[in-house]
Formats: structure tokens, C-alpha cells, sequence
């Protein structure tokens, strides 16, 4: 931890995590062993008497940002030739055979570069939905966790299964399902070793769908996670054909089907969530079920626009995901938010979704979805995961308003990134390692994974 209480001083604007609450940071924070201790409004300076000071005068000052769903494997395939221009159903079809030959080699680095691209969007706090387990890539997750603390990242990492094969009537191939005790048995040990083990690292259960998965195995998870207290995720009522599918294999709709085997509660958040009929918003909201809204991959493969404001209104947590790199296909959550605002805004009026309303999905939001109450929010208290951007390129030359420029004018990078008081990103570079080396061998590994015909 810093030696002395940092006094981030006078930044340009300042977002606390709250659509609503935005303007009462206006000379800056003070972060002292790892944690905010001062939020200081206009004329106000820090108590103590001794500190150093970060000059953030021109700097948009914002909680570091939480993506709450991802697919890190998946950075190997972007802009994939075979899968282009297709549904989600055949998309995963084409990439499931690519995916089959994943090793830990490429996995670790797919794991790594994604988390950097994240960091230098200014995201502290990552959730990655680890389904693909092939015969060579048995400790998918501990690779993970080895990355999250080797860079000094927040994480919660969902050990994700597939179950069900197209023997079975599912949608993947039995190359990439495992045997379900097998999947049991390596979520406790995951839980048991790695959850909240440190001040990093959380570990969730994560089936991938109704399709990838049977409902024994759903119904196990959920006990299990109840009987350890840990969170619960899956893909939901992602594109009519998931509930087609629903329909026909279980004869049932997607909620429905997820009440029937023990999952409408507070501990669930789901991906997508967009096909969803006015009585299953009212029931998620009830159950206090969280879902991640991921704009970009929505749009890529074409699947709709999640309901937010009714969901919100209803009681759901709402959260923003980059998804996966091969639907993004990037790994930008700043991106992301101006993404979130775009869509929204073909479904609702202007002034019924704003950019204050994009921000806080991707800060408080996302902390609310993880069930995270210690992050998320430029508050006393909190964690000092801090992301501030800098506004001086030309897409931001005649903003007037920076927060909105942020948005509007689309923000990418990160010129400094904090987390936990620890400064990882400084002058828009990262500072744990060599980017353009772990480029170099992450494209080098997606070369290996497929190379076109």
C-alpha cells in the first residue's frame, strides 16, 4: 500500500457509480491503505495533514469498471471466417470443433490478454464464464485465478460445464462435454480452494445453458452454491431459438424452466436475459435475480435488446458485460457503455435512458449483479478501484460536458487505472508486463488454435 493517503485532487468531472448522484466530488478523493477514506466536495481538503497528490485536473475521474460476463477463451477467435454473419445457434455450432482443441498454453494467454484490454479500458473487476472443457484443459480455472493475482485484478471466475452433447439432444459436440460428477467435484475443490481465499479472487457456479447442459446438473449446482453461499450464472432467454429449444426438450419456457430447478433467488445473475414476456420481468424482479446486458454481442449475432428499464423498475439488478471476444469482438467495457446508451436508446425514448444510465450499469450496477457491495462507487469506504480518462484526443475536441463526452464522444482508454490503491495503468500504459510481447504470443496462439483453409 502507498506510504502515504493520496489525494487524487480536482478532477475535470468526477461519476460516483450513481445516475443520479454525480456532482458532490468536485476536488477529488483520498485513497489511503487500499481504501477511500475522503470524498471531498468543491473548497474542501483532506484531514490529514500529510499526502501526496495525483493532479487529475484533467482527468474524468470514475469508479473502476465491473464487466460481469466474458469469455476470455474466446479472444483466439475474433472476426473468425467460418462464423461470420451467422445466428447464435450456429455460430457456436461452427466454433464449438475450433474451440475443441483449446490447450492450456493458449488458454492462459487468452486469459491474460483479455484481462490487460480490460485494464486498460479502466475495468478493475472481471467475470469470466469458463464452459469449454476439453480432455487436455482440466484446470482451466486455477489458470485463472494464477492470472487474476499475478496482475492484481479483481475476479469472480464461474466454473462453467457442458453436460448435455448432441447425443443427448444438446447443441455442442461430446468432445467438449464432461461427465457431470467430475464437474461437481471440481467446483467444490474450486470453491473450497480459491473463494474468497484472498481479497481477489471469488469463485461461482456457471452451467453454460438449457442447451449445453441437463437439469440434474442445474439442480446440483444450485445446491451446491447454496451450501457454500457462492453466486449462480448461466445464458437465459438469450434468442427465441434458446426458448424454441426450451419448449421443445423441457416444455418449458427459460424462467420457467430456471424456477424448476431451484435458481429464482437473489444468488443468480443471468446473460442476456432478453426475451423475456412482462410476467417473467415481474418475477425476476421478485426473485431479485441479477442479468448482464451485453449490447454489442446482442447486436453482432443479431439476438435483440435486453428490457433494462422495465427489469430495473422491477426490482432486477442490472448489470453491462463485454461477452465473449469471438460476439464482441473486443474486450472494451468502456466501449461497452457507449454501446449499452446506443441500443437502449432504439428501444426506449431519449430522455428514458441516459448516459448517466450506461455509467452506473457498468459501475454500481455490475458491483450489485456480483453481489459485490464494496466496489463499484467512488464512496468512503469502498474499495480505491479508481479509472480515470483523459479527454484529449480529437474525437473529444468542442465537448462541453465531460461526462457526456465520455460517452458520447467514445472513450476507450484509460489514462491511469487503480485498484485497490495500486496503480496499474499510468499513462495509458499497462505497467504489470510487455503488451506488444503478450500480443505477439497471444496472435501466435490464435494461429495455432485455427488457420484458415
Amino acid at each position: 500500500m502507498q506510504a502515504k493517503p493520496l489525494w487524487i485532487q480536482s478532477p475535470l468531472a468526477a461519476f460516483s457509480g450513481h445516475a443520479h448522484q454525480h456532482e458532490h466530488i468536485a476536488n477529488g478523493i483520498v485513497v489511503e491503505n487500499g481504501i477511500i477514506t475522503e470524498c471531498l466536495a468543491a473548497g474542501e481538503t483532506p484531514q490529514c495533514e500529510i499526502y501526496d497528490v495525483f493532479d487529475a485536473r484533467a482527468h474524468v475521474i470514475m469508479p473502476g469498471l465491473v464487466n460481469t460476463h466474458h469469455h476470455f477463451y474466446q479472444t483466439l477467435t475474433r472476426a473468425c471466417p467460418p462464423a461470420l454473419n451467422k445466428k447464435l445457434f450456429p455460430w457456436l455450432q461452427t466454433l464449438y470443433p475450433i474451440w475443441a482443441g483449446l490447450t492450456p498454453e493458449q488458454h492462459a494467454l487468452a486469459t491474460e490478454l483479455a484481462m490487460v484490454e480490460l485494464l486498460l479500458s479502466g475495468c478493475t473487476t472481471v467475470s469470466d464464464h469458463h464452459y469449454l472443457f476439453p480432455q487436455t484443459l482440466t484446470h482451466a480455472i486455477d489458470t485463472q485465478v494464477e492470472a487474476a493475482r499475478r496482475l492484481g485484478m479483481r475476479a469472480t471466475f464461474t466454473r462453467g460445464s457442458m453436460s448435455l452433447g448432441q447425443d443427448q439432444g444438446g447443441l455442442p459436440p461430446q468432445s467438449v462435454v464432461q461427465d457431470e460428477q467430475v464437474i461437481m467435484d471440481d467446483s467444490e475443490r474450486l470453491i473450497k480452494r480459491y473463494h474468497q481465499q484472498d481479497d481477489l479472487v471469488e469463485i461461482a457456479l456457471a452451467p453454460c445453458s438449457p442447451f449445453s447442459v441437463t437439469t440434474d446438473l442445474m439442480k446440483s449446482s444450485a445446491q451446491l452454491a447454496k451450501q457454500y453461499n457462492v453466486n449462480l450464472h448461466t445464458h437465459l432467454a438469450e434468442t427465441e431459438d434458446e426458448n424454441n429449444f426450451c419448449l421443445k426438450m423441457f416444455g418449458q419456457r427459460p424462467l420457467d424452466y430456471l424456477e424448476s430447478v431451484g435458481w429464482m433467488h437473489e444468488r443468480t445473475w443471468l446473460a442476456h436475459g432478453i426475451h423475456f414476456n412482462d410476467d417473467e420481468v415481474t418475477r425476476l424482479g421478485q426473485a431479485k435475480v441479477g442479468i448482464t446486458h451485453c449490447p454489442s454481442s446482442n447486436m453482432v449475432l443479431a439476438s435483440g435488446i435486453c428490457r433494462t428499464n422495465e427489469l430495473k423498475a422491477a426490482g432486477v439488478r442490472m448489470g453491462l458485460g463485454v461477452d465473449g471476444s469471438a460476439s464482441n469482438d473486443h474486450s472494451n467495457l468502456m466501449q461497452e457503455i457507449r454501446q449499452a446508451l446506443l441500443i437502449q436508446r432504439l428501444r426506449y425514448e431519449a430522455d428514458e435512458f441516459t448516459h448517466y444510465d450506461a455509467l452506473e450499469l457498468a459501475t454500481k450496477g455490475s458491483a450489485q449483479v456480483l453481489n459485490r457491495n464494496d466496489i463499484g462507487e467512488l464512496a468512503v469506504g469502498k474499495k480505491a478501484d479508481i479509472a480515470l480518462y483523459k479527454l484529449d484526443e480529437p474525437r473529444f475536441s468542442g465537448s462541453h460536458d465531460p461526462l457526456a463526452a465520455l460517452v458520447l464522444c467514445g472513450a476507450y482508454k484509460a489514462d491511469a487505472v487503480m485498484i485497490g490503491g495500486q496503480w496499474k495503468v499510468k499513462d495509458g500504459q499497462w505497467l504489470g508486463g510487455d503488451i506488444q510481447r503478450l500480443m505477439a504470443q497471444h496472435t501466435q496462439a490464435a494461429k495455432q488454435l485455427f488457420t484458415p483453409l
